[in-house]
């Protein structure tokens, strides 16, 4: 029997696997200081300011925490003037505060599982964090000068932090939020994406490879089909919380050997008050049925290992490994 590395490694280059990945099996996600000094103290059910000044709520009733840009807690007033707000979080801690984590890395055993860094949120998200969805996207067409600087010092910060995680923890996969869509449409043109977001994440994820990491994992739980070519040429190697809006099986047929799919099966049609096992079966049969064994990770859209409502996770996971002994 492979191990969980093992398998993976077999479904993303097309060769043997011996049962379906189950969800985020493959990866041990490991937190660090520069991440949590970014995010702020996020819980569900409390609010808190991040490291970036932006107010973050977390209501119990919603899956995620969120932006709060109403009013004066917007940060960025205007974003020709972007310099003036917007400072970003340190990256330097001292070692104690290392400790636990390099602990957590240690304890991976690297033959069954990747030691995962984590970065969230990402470039796209912290521009409309700090600023505001609607100010953001009249940005990109009022003062490009600006936000091609702004989107520059944010990745110049994701590279100053990506070297104290590789310096301290040695990951081998880097695990990366930025929502790029809704659930029917990018938020950016292709276009207008290739222009702004895609060379900073060129840059980023070319940096991450080029120190040790070998899988680059993007979360984007939305539509972002026509933003395929991108993720490839900026080095993702599976795109997690692709939805079944964007034609699943489609995507691995076109784009199998260039990069793989993880998702699938919407916590939007599965993570309910009214959920079942039977509607999860469903999905998750269709799915795996439709996209096959090879370049395709059946799960979950959530970024993270869990869910809404208590038991869908841990549902969705069982009826994979039902589905490995019948397909398999």
């Amino acid at each position: 029997m492979l191990t969980k590395k093992e398998n993976l490694q077999e479904t993303i280059h097309g060769g043997n696997p011996d049962r379906f990945v189950n969800q985020y099996e493959y990866l041990s996600l490991i937190p660090d200081p520069t991440m949590l000094a970014g995010m702020g103290d996020v819980s569900k059910g409390h609010d808190c300011v991040n490291g970036w000044g932006v107010t973050i709520r977390f209501p119990e009733y919603v899956p995620g925490p969120f932006p709060d840009t109403n009013g004066d807690l917007k940060v960025v007033k205007d974003a020709a003037d972007w310099q003036k707000y917007v400072k970003a979080p340190p990256v330097h801690f001292p070692e104690e505060a290392w400790k636990p984590f390099i602990e957590m890395a240690e304890k991976v055993d690297p033959k069954d599982q990747f030691v995962a860094a984590m970065t969230a949120p990402g470039i796209f998200e912290k521009l409309h964090y700090l600023m505001g969805m609607e100010d953001a996207m009249m940005a990109f067409y009022e003062e490009p000068e600006a936000m091609h600087e702004l989107i520059d010092y944010l990745a110049d910060y994701e590279i100053s932090a990506a070297k104290e995680v590789i310096s301290h923890l040695h990951p081998d996969a880097l695990f990366h939020h930025d929502d790029w869509g809704s659930q029917k449409s990018s938020f950016l043109s292709p276009e207008m994406f290739g222009e702004f977001i895609a060379p900073a994440y060129k840059k980023v994820y070319g940096f991450w490879k080029k120190n040790g990491v070998e899988l680059i994992v993007h979360h984007s739980d939305s539509y972002a089909a026509n933003l395929v070519p991108y993720m490839i040429d900026c080095g993702v190697d599976i795109w997690q919380g692709v939805m079944s809006t964007n034609n699943v099986p489609e995507l691995v047929q076109r784009y199998g050997q260039q990069i793989s799919f993880h998702g699938g099966v919407d916590n939007g049609k599965v993570d309910r008050t009214d959920w079942s096992e039977n509607v999860i079966r469903k999905e998750v049969e269709t799915m795996c049925r439709d996209c096959g064994k090879q370049y395709y990770i059946p799960g979950t859209t959530m970024g993270g290992p869990e869910s809404t409502y208590p038991g869908v996770y841990e549902t969705v996971s069982k009826v994979i490994d039902e589905l490995s002994k019948e397909m398999f």
